[in-house]
C-alpha cells in the first residue's frame, strides 16, 4: 500500500485535553454570572442538541437559547468566554509529549468528532494543531468515515488513541489487524458502563495519556 507504513491518530476531548474542567468551567461561569436558570436552560439545550447531532455542539446550544431569548445579552457574554477559552491549559500533563514521541516514529493527525466551528477553533487555541503540523480531520461522526481518513492519510497500519472505547471498537471492527487501539481511562467516559460493554476490547489501556510517550516505540513494533 501507497503511503506511510503507520499513522497515529488522536482524539482531542478527554484524550489529549481535560473537556470535562472546561465543561465545569463553564457550568461555574454561567452559575456565577447569570444563575441558576440560565445555566440550567443552556445545559438542556445542551443536551437535546447532543442526544439530536450525537456530538457536543457548544455555540450550536448557545444560538438555540438565543432563538428562545433573542433579547438576552448572556448570550455575547457565553459566546465569549467560548471563543476565548484558554485551552492550551487544559492539556492533560504529557499529551504534547506523547505526540512527539509517536511522530518520531511517524505521521501523527488529529481525528476527531465536532461542529466546524467551535472544535477547530478548540484544537488550533489548545496548541494541538501546530503539534501535529496542521494534520486535523474533524467530522460528524469519525467512525463513519474511515475511507475518507485513510484517503488523507494512507498508511499501512494506524494507531488510534481514543477516550470512548465504542469508536476504537469501530475502528478494530473495521480496520481490524490494521489499527491498533489505545483507550486512556481518563474522563467521564472511563468508567460509563455502555462503553465499557463495547466490543472488541481496546488493544492497550493506559491510565493517562502521558504513559504513551514510553509506549510508542512498542506500538510500532507490533
Amino acid at each position: 500500500m501507497s503511503g506511510n507504513s503507520i499513522v497515529f491518530l488522536f482524539d482531542v476531548d478527554n484524550t489529549l485535553l481535560d473537556n470535562d474542567r472546561v465543561t465545569a468551567d463553564l457550568r461555574a461561569f454561567l452559575s456565577e454570572k447569570f444563575g441558576p436558570e440560565i445555566e440550567t436552560r443552556y445545559w438542556s439545550l445542551f443536551e437535546s442538541l447532543r442526544a439530536e447531532l450525537g456530538y457536543a455542539d457548544y455555540l450550536g446550544a448557545l444560538q438555540r437559547f438565543r432563538q428562545e431569548r433573542p433579547r438576552d445579552p448572556h448570550i455575547l457574554a457565553v459566546s465569549e468566554f467560548l471563543l476565548e477559552y484558554p485551552f492550551r491549559e487544559r492539556l492533560f500533563p504529557g499529551a504534547l509529549d506523547a505526540l512527539a514521541a509517536c511522530a518520531r516514529l511517524g505521521p501523527v493527525a488529529i481525528l476527531s468528532d465536532g461542529d466546524a466551528v467551535f472544535q477547530p477553533r478548540k484544537i488550533a487555541r489548545s496548541g494541538l494543531r501546530e503539534a501535529v503540523d496542521g494534520r486535523v480531520l474533524v467530522y460528524t461522526h469519525k467512525e463513519t468515515m474511515l475511507d475518507d481518513v485513510q484517503a488523507r492519510l494512507p498508511a499501512a497500519r494506524y494507531v488510534m488513541v481514543d477516550d470512548k472505547r465504542r469508536i476504537l471498537a469501530a475502528l478494530k471492527t473495521a480496520w481490524g489487524a490494521r489499527v491498533t487501539t489505545v483507550f486512556p481511562a481518563q474522563g467521564h467516559y472511563a468508567s460509563d458502563p455502555g462503553q465499557a460493554a463495547a466490543a472488541p476490547k481496546p488493544d492497550v489501556r493506559i491510565a493517562a495519556i502521558a504513559e504513551l510517550a514510553a509506549l510508542a516505540p512498542g506500538l510500532v513494533r507490533g
